[in-house]
């Protein structure tokens, strides 16, 4: 079991940036890939970013490529995602999850088992 705290959400205006943090107690970081997803009331889960169990593979949802970064620092067990240049599209609700069987997860919402309780990013025009 591992569970999983998302912070550094909040509101922003356009262009700004903000860094959310997915920090996990229990079980080590290493073993799990980790994915960010973002909801907005509504509409379906939608894949941002994700990041092997290694930090070697990433990949990233066409809206944010460019201006996204996932990280993760296993020492720490924590992944990051740094978000610059923030449209009001990116308004959503910001959720890390976590994927125990596979190396690296990708974009199904499916494959990941462990999600924390999401941090809300506010993007004002």
């Amino acid at each position: 079991q591992v569970q999983l705290v998302e912070s550094g959400g909040g509101l922003v205006q356009a262009g700004g940036s903000l860094r959310l943090s997915c920090l996990t107690s229990g079980r080590s970081f290493s073993v799990y890939a980790v994915g960010w997803f973002r909801q907005v009331p509504g509409t379906e889960r939608e894949f941002v970013a994700a990041i092997s169990q290694t930090g070697i593979t990433t990949n990233y949802a066409d809206s944010v490529k460019g201006r996204f970064t996932i990280a993760r620092d296993n020492a720490k067990n924590v992944v990051y995602l740094q978000m610059n240049s923030l449209k009001p599209e990116d308004t959503a609700v910001y959720y890390c999850a976590a994927d125990g069987e596979r190396y690296y997860g990708g974009n199904y919402v499916k494959n990941y088992e462990y999600w924390g309780q999401g941090t809300r990013v506010t993007v004002s025009s």
